[in-house]
């Protein structure tokens, strides 16, 4: 889970992953959002990929990446029980 952690705590990896919600993009889709080198971009790919936040296949030049829902939601329940909400509703007086 630390690198889990680690992959998260950077903003482009998270906005990667915010993109990566809403459909699976090839790593040049992904390069274009944003102004920094595609080099980069693949380096933040390369992390998320470590952390098992983000799947890759791979079709001859082509790499499309995918959001690895499991260890996503498993993130977000760390966070949940950090924080202390674990989608119960609160009890009121």
């Amino acid at each position: 889970m630390k690198d889990v952690w680690n992959a998260m705590a950077d903003p482009t990896r998270r906005e990667i992953l915010n993109m990566l919600q809403k459909r699976d993009m090839t790593a040049g889709e992904i390069a274009e959002q944003f102004e920094t080198s595609a080099a980069t971009v693949s380096h933040h790919l390369k992390i998320l990929r470590e952390a098992g936040l983000v799947l890759s296949e791979k079709e001859k030049q082509t790499i499309t990446y995918s959001l690895n829902t499991t260890v996503f939601q498993d993130f977000l329940k760390s966070i949940a029980e950090i924080f202390g909400t674990k989608g119960e509703p609160h009890e009121t007086e």
